[in-house]
């Protein structure tokens, strides 16, 4: 296949797109161009594959990105077996295009999201939330879907695959636990930065915590400045191998979203993460999350932002390391049960060959 992955808000770096989907295509023989925001990420252009820099769409600042889109797909979509496409606005970007290797990867629920998105202002999202509504619908008649969680399913009308945010395992994992906590992907005051940072005040010196992404507007000035106090050590933005390699020999891994609806169903790729490298999650009770956790016993529930809580569950693996490395034990033992990425892997090759071949 010659498969074009197109995204406009998706960082290059993203784990699911270039580092379990690509990486898959190209293990199998397969040609791949990925057009993305690498400029807008500033993030530098890979060689070993085909890229295309196009704008990034940020807030209201959209059109630039969906204008580039939308020419790529006009002038060269033709070109490709498959076009693989990452983000919603996409779906406009391809409207009208007559090309039958059209598949539209689901990250989330975009509907419940868009409430959540400051930039967007209140008495226009019903009217946003029905126009993306419309846009699946409309998408699922006209393209191939691919799911990244099972509870997407109950947004449409036909069955599609599910191509999870399962984790690649690492091999080996035998060293010493340490006195840090580490938290991994995007920092928003939804996803829990005010009681990250609040832990780490609370904590040290006795633990440390880590935080490993970038921070959005709302809460990168606190997050600075509690690094700059020595509350937390932020990392900021690291390659998804560099990132990973954090993890193995911390306490716990925390994920603390809010208590909202595009949180409930979707499973947190990080928790799973956790459970690979051998770390207890510690998580808010957003059900997907809860359930994750409950189910295989690898980690903690807390309240939705109880920091008392969080602190004691981080206290009580400091200082019970045989509780500590069972919860770990558990967590990898799932991952290689149930979410290992090989099975979606072998999956997400075979969805898209028989694309390509009724292209």
């Amino acid at each position: 296949m010659d498969v074009l992955v197109l995204t406009v808000v998706h960082d290059p770096e993203d784990t699911r797109i270039r580092h379990k989907q690509i990486a898959a295509l190209h293990e199998a023989g397969h040609e791949v161009t990925l057009a993305a925001p690498f400029s807008g990420y500033a993030r530098p252009v890979p060689s070993e594959y085909r890229s295309i820099d196009i704008p990034r769409a940020t807030g209201l600042r959209r059109l630039a990105a969906l204008r580039a889109a939308r020419n790529l797909l006009r002038h060269h979509a033709a070109d490709y077996d498959v076009v693989l496409m990452h983000d919603p606005e996409l779906l406009i970007a391809a409207s009208g295009l007559a090309h039958k290797g059209l598949v539209w990867d689901v990250h989330e629920d975009t509907a419940a999201a868009i409430r959540m998105k400051p930039w967007l202002p209140k008495p226009v999202r019903p009217m946003a939330t029905a126009l993306i509504r419309n846009l699946e619908r409309r998408a699922e008649r006209r393209m191939t879907l691919l799911l990244a969680e099972e509870g997407y399913e109950r947004r449409f009308e036909r069955d599609h695959p599910v191509i999870r945010n399962s984790v690649v395992e690492p091999e080996d994992l035998d060293i010493e636990t340490g006195n840090r906590v580490v938290y991994l992907g995007r920092i928003t005051m939804a996803r829990g930065a005010a009681e990250m940072v609040e832990l780490g005040r609370r904590m040290s010196p006795d633990v440390h915590v880590h935080l490993i992404g970038n921070a959005d507007a709302d809460c990168v000035g606190q997050v600075r400045a509690a690094h700059d106090a020595g509350h937390v050590h932020w990392h900021g933005f690291m390659p998804n191998d560099q990132a990973l390699a954090q993890l193995p020999g911390a306490l716990a891994g925390l994920s603390l979203l809010h208590d909202q609806p595009n949180y409930a169903h979707s499973r947190p790729t990080k928790i799973l993460e956790y459970m690979a490298y051998g770390l207890p999650a510690i998580t808010t009770p957003n059900p997907a999350s809860a359930e994750l956790v409950e189910k295989h016993d690898c980690g903690v529930v807390v309240p939705f932002g109880d920091v008392d809580a969080m602190e004691a569950a981080v206290r009580r693996l400091a200082t019970d390391q045989a509780e500590r490395d069972r919860l770990a034990a558990a967590g990898r033992k799932a991952i290689t049960g149930h979410y290992s990425w090989d099975a979606d892997a072998d999956l997400f090759i075979r969805t898209l060959e028989t694309v390509a071949a009724r292209h």
